[in-house]
């Protein structure tokens, strides 16, 4: 998966889980507060009527027959004021009987069991301990109801035998519905914005890595004319510029290398050359005194030629260094010892001169004496007198 893609999978995602985890604290405390008000207004409503007062004496008496009283009729027009605010409403005893209703008298006659209260038992006993209660949410034909339970009388004075519930139609729940169905399109748009949001940072950091990455394939096919576009300052601005400086570092080690390669032909052909006009010499002399002084000369040139070689074959397989603290002025004294006795018979001469203090470094003391011996051969080579010196200063050999 590229990079692009993962930083777009994972904003996307992370929007839509902070959209989705704020839209669901939403609906739900909406829920609870929408709800939480319905039960207010549901037990207001029941608790208003039960306050008026008379009611209990009204209804102390009544039988089955005793609709047609004017107790009966009192208590009915009451609970039919509640109908503005309720779907319907009812004065019960314990047992559950009803009587007086908002509905016909016919239907719901006085005493007549109200079987549909038979599952709020829980919030009834509720409201008998506690004075008021609501049901929970119950479905009727597709709509959704609460009753709410209002305990008539004082049970300091008398244990209360009656109750007014109260049934309202829970109507704010398409109003949730409504809410849920925005949330939702909100969820989609959030998501649609961060999937542009996302493509467009994505776009600003990949594209310069990119570029960065089509760069390092031309440096790796040795087109390295071309220099690296500098990438703001921010973190891939920094790889750029690094990038730029292992190119102009590998440009000057080419250079180098191939000034080393010219180099190391020049040392060969050299020894070559001589090889070839002795060896023409010697085909064309009779006298074997003659030849073998050529022969002996090529003999050297050879030397030469194999001497070359192994400094180079050193130089581009170096061997591993061993580093430990020793005095630097052993490998530099053995390696003008050496120079010395292979250049004093022609000529040339040695001259060292180092400090009379120890001179204490960390390194590899033959890689030391390699490197000071083809320094000092070199300098034999160019000139009759090579001089070596070696001191410390501000703390360096």
């Amino acid at each position: 998966m590229t990079l692009r893609r993962r930083f777009v999978l994972t904003f996307v995602a992370f929007a839509l889980a902070l959209t989705v985890a704020g839209g669901l604290l939403a609906w739900t405390f909406t829920r609870a507060q929408v709800e939480r008000e319905l039960d207010e207004k549901l037990l207001a409503v029941a608790g208003i009527t039960a306050d008026v007062g008379g009611m209990e004496g009204l209804a102390v008496g009544l039988t089955p027959g005793m609709e047609q009283t004017q107790a009966y009729q009192l208590l009915a027009q009451r609970l039919r004021l509640m109908t503005r605010y309720v779907a319907a409403a009812y004065l019960i005893r314990r047992d559950l009987r009803v009587l007086v209703s908002t509905a016909p008298t016919d239907s719901l006659p006085i005493g007549a069991p109200l079987y549909v209260l038979g599952s709020h038992r829980e919030a009834i006993d509720r409201a008998w301990e506690t004075g008021s209660a609501t049901s929970d949410l119950f479905d009727v034909d597709g709509r959704l109801y609460k009753y709410g339970f209002v305990r008539l009388g004082d049970p300091a004075v008398a244990e209360p035998s009656l109750m007014i519930a109260a049934q309202i139609p829970a109507n704010y729940q398409a109003a949730l519905v409504r809410l849920r169905r925005t949330l939702i399109l909100g969820s989609i748009g959030a998501a649609l914005l961060a999937v542009l949001l996302a493509g467009l940072l994505s776009t600003r950091v990949t594209s310069p890595l990119d570029r960065l990455s089509h760069a390092a394939l031309r440096i790796q096919r040795g087109r390295m004319e071309d220099p690296i576009p500098t990438e703001g300052t921010d973190e891939i601005g920094r790889l750029s510029r690094a990038m730029e400086r292992m190119r102009v570092g590998l440009i000057d080690q080419r250079r180098q290398l191939e000034l080393m390669v010219a180099q190391v032909a020049h040392e060969i052909r050299n020894p070559l050359g001589g090889m070839e006009l002795l060896a023409a010499v010697a085909a064309d002399s009779d006298d074997p005194t003659e030849r073998r002084r050529i022969i002996s000369r090529i003999r050297g040139e050879v030397q030469a030629l194999n001497t070359i070689i192994t400094e180079f074959l050193a130089y581009a397989r170096p061997a591993d260094a061993e580093p430990r603290l020793h005095d630097v002025r052993d490998p530099v004294a053995d390696a003008a010892e050496i120079v010395q006795a292979e250049m004093g018979p022609k000529g040339r001469e040695i001259r060292v001169e180092v400090a009379d203090e120890p001179l204490r470094v960390r390194a590899d003391p033959d890689q030391v004496k390699r490197l000071v011996l083809n320094l000092i051969r070199n300098g034999a080579q160019a000139g009759r007198t090579v001089w070596v010196r070696g001191r410390r200063e501000d703390g360096d050999v």
